[in-house]
């Protein structure tokens, strides 16, 4: 009898640290607070935003184009994560964010910052043709329950400079590897290049990280990632992604184009991944 009990008690502890050697990671532009999106509006679409979170169980998630306040609104919606991150026209609160949220009960920062994706990384600017500034938030977390560190970077590339796009993603790499060479990392974010693009294969063959929609064991991506707040809209187009570095295994990987009354609770459809590491 001793000797089931403590073959079940192994198993049992087998279990729970494959459990804990896994996680969601996810990448969401949850888009701006826009007077203009008539029938599209933060305060009726966020709720469902939420909920779309909590149900898919992101562990942690990168947002792209929230304000201050909208990431405050989300806060009081997802207890038990907190966020980091600043905005990218002063370094502080002013304008849209690329946060970093985590499940608090599970991550801790050990260290994180900013950089803005020009020449000039240090102060709010626009880098190159870009029409607008660009931020990337870091932060190096480490799984409470293994003591296992990774970063995580997340950025939004600007939607009109070219050239822009592509020094950006030549800029992360350089940061990943000054920040976090021989750490395991996660670089996401809405990249505004899809899967075919100059800047796409900078970060996809510069050696750093690997597009998690090649690694996955199952791939669930029945749409584009943008869909312009229509639920119709079709596509394979990928401008949000996740990158990963070894050792990170992905078992599975997902657009998630879940809907509410015809709605979507962004223009953007969240794009999220499990990892495992070992």
């Amino acid at each position: 009898m001793n000797r089931i009990v403590f073959i079940i008690a192994f198993l049992a502890t087998g279990l729970s640290i494959a459990i804990a050697q896994e996680f969601n990671v996810a990448t969401y532009n949850i888009r701006y607070d826009a007077a203009s999106d008539t029938g599209n509006l933060w305060k009726d679409r966020s709720p469902h935003l939420a909920q779309l979170i909590k149900f898919h169980g992101f562990d942690i998630f990168g947002t792209q184009e929230g304000l201050k306040h909208q990431l405050d609104d989300l806060s009081g919606m997802l207890p038990g994560y907190a966020y980091i991150g600043a905005g990218r026209d002063d370094g502080k609160d002013g304008g849209e964010h690329s946060a970093i949220f985590f499940r608090s009960d599970r991550f801790e920062v050990v260290k994180n910052g900013d950089f803005w994706l020009a020449e000039n990384t240090e102060t709010p600017n626009k880098g190159w043709d870009a029409a607008l500034p660009r931020i990337c938030t870091w932060g190096l977390f480490k799984d409470k329950q293994t003591g296992f560190s990774f970063f995580l970077f997340n950025a939004h590339f600007d939607h009109i400079g070219v050239e822009a796009r592509k020094e950006s993603a030549k800029l992360i790499v350089e940061k990943a590897h000054e920040l976090g060479a021989g750490i395991p990392m996660v670089v996401m974010g809405d990249f505004n290049v899809n899967q075919h693009n100059e800047s796409y294969r900078v970060l996809n063959e510069g050696g750093e990280v690997t597009d998690a929609y090649e690694l996955a064991e199952l791939r669930y991506a029945p749409s584009a990632t943008f869909n312009g707040f229509d639920v119709k809209r079709k596509g394979d187009s990928r401008i949000d992604h996740i990158f990963v570095s070894k050792p990170f295994r992905v078992i599975r990987y997902g657009i998630l184009t879940d809907s509410y009354e015809g709605k979507t609770p962004s223009d953007h459809f969240p794009v999220m991944a499990t990892v495992r590491y070992q």
